[in-house]
């Protein structure tokens, strides 16, 4: 009767297991669709991102020619705010 009983447990066990197993890869698929879903617009993010500090670049050496205060003043407010310590 015990390697019933031990028999019996560990099939639950194993069928604890492969249920476990089918919920992860399940939930790994969902996850990769949502990662493709996501990794265009990332990318267009980034490029325009990119736009934006080329433009902020040429402003910059643009100022330091012609050295306006507005200009100075904007790209101030451009610059990334440190954390206070």
């Amino acid at each position: 009767m015990k390697n019933d009983t031990t028999t019996t447990f560990l099939n639950f066990v194993l069928a604890a297991l492969v249920i476990l197993g089918v919920l992860f890869a399940i939930l790994a698929m969902q996850r990769t669709r949502e990662y493709r879903a996501i990794t265009p617009l990332a990318m267009q993010a980034n490029a325009k991102a990119m736009m934006v500090q080329s433009l902020v670049n040429d402003v910059s050496s643009y100022n330091a020619q012609v050295r306006s205060p507005e200009i100075a003043r904007i790209l101030q407010s451009l610059q990334p705010k440190t954390a206070a310590k």
